[in-house]
């Protein structure tokens, strides 16, 4: 028995943003032959079920980076900031107007001003063109709105932390100017605690710095009584280097970065390839 933990973009899901009858077929094989079959995910475990539930698929969950880790609708796992550190960020993050998102236990928080920041980061001439025609680049632009589970908005970020029950996983952040990116992620790293990531060239995601997919990949191995070394973790960004690293067989997708293949063992085919499907056939299916 074995436990596979899978990315969502990237990897599992096609540039289209669809899960293919071929992935869908291998995922359900594998868990027919009694594997457990995961999902690794940047994303919120509202947005993460949504799409499971689209597709009829049943399997535990690590959202937000592998910050909240659920078994249905049973958390099993919660790694949160620390409130002081919630505040330092924002802060950071508001001096440049950056648009950012707030994960929490109470759903998606997003400034008030979001489309304010968003206009005023898209007009910056200095973006490279190369990100205007990245898959996910569109999508993270969008307001939130449409994001199962609704979303919520807050002018001043203490309204969240005078709410003693908010407990804060994630800040997903969006940095389109790379200059811009450098010097946030240099002032980032002087706050305490917190681990800095990101799924693609124009983010920042910020968790505490226990809180990644590592560490979700080993609830889950724990909750199921899996050694770590009969883990498979398969993805194609940085975030999901803790879990390759973490896992007993790291498989990294054809179009992952190159930095993040040389992480992993092994390369399966890409994600508008069936890749997902193509690694169960080769080093897990019987």
């Amino acid at each position: 028995m074995k436990l596979i933990a899978i990315d969502l973009d990237g990897t599992l899901l096609s540039s289209n943003n669809e899960i293919s009858d071929i992935n869908i077929n291998a995922l359900k094989k594998a868990q027919e032959q009694g594997h457990v079959v995961a999902i690794c995910s940047g994303r919120a475990p509202e947005s993460v079920h949504g799409l499971l539930n689209s597709y009829k698929l049943n399997c535990p969950i690590a959202a937000s980076n592998g910050t909240v880790v659920k078994i249905g609708e049973k958390v099993i796992g919660m790694t949160s900031i620390e409130k002081e550190k919630v505040s330092n960020i924002c802060e950071i993050l508001d001096r440049e107007q950056f648009p950012f998102r707030i994960y929490t236990n109470d759903g998606i928080y997003i400034p008030s001003n979001w489309e304010y920041r968003v206009e005023n980061t898209l007009s910056d001439p200095s973006i490279p063109e190369e990100y205007r025609t990245h898959p996910h680049f569109k999508r993270m632009l969008e307001h939130p709105q449409g994001l199962v589970g609704g979303i919520k908005t807050f002018d001043d970020v203490h309204e969240l932390l005078d709410n003693e029950s908010l407990l804060i996983q994630k800040f997903f952040v969006l940095t389109i100017n790379p200059e811009k990116k450098t010097k946030l992620n240099n002032l980032l790293n002087e706050v305490e605690n917190i681990g800095i990531t990101s799924s693609a060239p124009f983010n920042i995601e910020i968790m505490n710095k226990n809180g990644h997919k590592g560490i979700g990949l080993q609830t889950l191995a724990e909750y199921f009584n899996i050694p770590m070394e009969n883990t498979v973790a398969i993805g194609d960004n940085f975030n999901d280097v803790p879990m390759f690293k973490a896992a007993g067989l790291a498989i990294a997708m054809e179009n992952a970065e190159g930095d993040v293949k040389k992480v992993c063992a092994v390369t399966t085919r890409s994600n508008n390839e069936h890749g997902v499907a193509h690694a169960f056939e080769t080093y897990i299916l019987k």
